[in-house]
């Protein structure tokens, strides 16, 4: 392929943003459909994009590279393997979707929204297939704002208080992060001979990693900064406490890119850089992050179980699943890696359909008390028929998505800690009954008087609600039926991930 289609993919929402300024401010519904049409271009450039991926070899494909900054080394360098493909793919499918679902929703300052959303979309994307370090954070960055604004002018009533946590928590972890980026650049130019060649980009500096030419002390000290930033983004425990009031207040929208594609930055970015360019380091701190998972997986199943708010019980829910991967990411196991990923993608979709549904009846009852919420399957049988298929598909229900990643990250992980394996088990458990006990009070018994007092305004889903919810349970049957349509693609990617580990591919 002649194209420089990361590139486009890329830049394309972008463009759709300068095309939106460009717009008048009062022509809301072209602003809508413009917006929407350049995410869909997006979207099928990223197919494509897939479709044309060579299956089998490892490494990076589609490379493009231009020199940026030569005086120290930095590059405009974009490459995909699987891992990178299907990251890109999830953003772009998510992306327009949640810009669909805003249509109605959205009322004021409809322009500036759709031009954050939009230029959220190049961050995220680029963010995925930078291998140029100094490039990743750019894109890292980039994220920042947009996200910031979406929650801040469109959220909730407290969005405020909320903003200003995310924006906080994750400036403190990306300013970790650009000294770790700093100090690995300068060990690489001192090592060449003062030379910057090569300091920033990710594949000479992970090749100089794997000589050992890096010292354990600045291993320690990089990988532990490039893990904070990371950790929080996932988030990890104990780093979460800015995600439930993030998508308590943000619109569902931004909930659903929050959970999606957000969280699985810092996972990525655990997978691509902390691990391969530092693996003395991550493997000397792999067992307490390994019990940090298991933390983070059974606290937020049990916190879950309290929630009185629908989307807080979400929320929580995210921090118990992410745990999953994290957990398969450090027990360094081919088939637990293939898992954790797996259950990335599968995370976007559920979890992302389940903040698509909670939306619905928030639009109507402008309420998510789940005690107010009874009789719901009466009312919108079809909105409860929806809701219950995505409750199975989070609780692991086999023959559907999120069983597949839980269960391959169970497996990888029992030859390593089987106790820990046995853990997460249980907790599997513990998310069916949090999630059967909610989806129980919601949808059946009697009406409740509150919303019985709604009267004519309690209406089943639209047709448009139902469009951006028919990708994620297509993709969700699909993966839970054959799975393989991912693993084959991280074939690669996994032994990359052990090789650079120091460990056994078959491991």
């Amino acid at each position: 392929m002649n194209l420089p289609i990361l590139s486009l993919i890329t830049f394309t929402p972008l463009v759709g943003a300068l095309v939106l300024a460009a717009l008048p401010s009062r022509h809301e519904e072209l602003i809508r459909r413009t917006a929407l049409g350049f995410a869909l271009v997006a979207w099928g450039l990223s197919l494509l994009l897939l479709a044309a991926f060579a299956l089998g070899p490892a490494g990076f494909q589609f490379n493009e590279t231009v020199d940026w900054i030569p005086a120290f080394g930095i590059q405009y360098k974009l490459g995909v393997d699987g891992l990178s493909v299907l990251m890109v793919v999830l953003t772009t499918t998510l992306t327009w979707i949640s810009i669909l679902a805003s249509f109605g929703p959205i009322k004021d300052r409809v322009k500036g929204y759709m031009i954050s959303f939009l230029v959220l979309e190049v961050g995220m994307i680029g963010v995925f297939i930078a291998l140029d370090f100094f490039l990743f954070y750019i894109f890292w960055e980039i994220v920042l704002v947009p996200m910031y604004l979406i929650i801040g002018i469109w959220g909730g009533s407290n969005r405020i208080y909320a903003t200003m946590k995310f924006v906080l928590y994750t400036l403190v972890g990306s300013l970790l992060m650009l000294v770790a980026i700093l100090a690995t650049a300068f060990a690489f130019q001192a090592g060449h001979g003062g030379s910057w060649t090569g300091a920033f980009d990710y594949t000479q500096l992970q090749a100089w990693s794997a000589g050992g030419h890096f010292a354990n002390d600045l291993q320690i000290l990089a990988f532990l900064a490039l893990f904070l930033a990371f950790a929080i983004k996932v988030p990890m425990f104990p780093f979460h406490t800015w995600l439930p009031d993030a998508h308590t207040e943000a619109p569902t929208a931004g909930s659903v890119i929050l959970a999606g594609v957000l969280l699985k930055l810092g996972a990525y970015g655990l997978i691509r850089f902390a691990v391969p360019l530092y693996p003395y380091a991550a493997h000397t701190f792999a067992w307490p992050i390994i019990v940090l998972s298991i933390v983070a997986i059974v606290y937020g199943a049990i916190v879950s179980i309290v929630q009185p708010d629908l989307k807080r019980l979400v929320a929580y829910s995210s921090v118990s699943h992410m745990g999953f991967v994290t957990l398969g990411i450090f027990v360094f196991s081919a088939t637990a890696l293939q898992g954790a990923v797996l259950q990335m993608i599968n995370h976007g979709l559920i979890t992302g359909g389940l903040f698509l549904l909670v939306g619905v009846v928030y639009e109507r009852t402008h309420d998510r008390t789940i005690a107010k919420m009874g009789g719901l399957a009466a009312a919108m049988p079809i909105w409860s028929t929806v809701f219950g298929f995505f409750i199975l598909a989070s609780a692991g229900l086999p023959g559907l998505s999120g069983f597949v990643g839980e269960f391959l990250v169970f497996v990888g992980s029992f030859g390593v800690a089987p106790v820990i394996a046995l853990a997460s088990i249980i907790v599997m458990v513990l998310a069916a009954t949090y999630l059967l006990w909610m989806f129980q009070r919601v949808a059946f018994g009697g009406l409740s008087d509150f919303l019985r007092g709604l009267g004519g305004h309690l209406t089943d889903m639209s047709g448009t609600e139902m469009v951006t919810l028919a990708p994620l349970a297509i993709g969700i049957v699909v993966l839970g039926l054959f799975p393989s349509l991912v693993l084959d693609l991280l074939r690669g990617p996994a032994q990359s991930f052990l090789a650079a580990a120091g460990v056994a591919v078959g491991g």
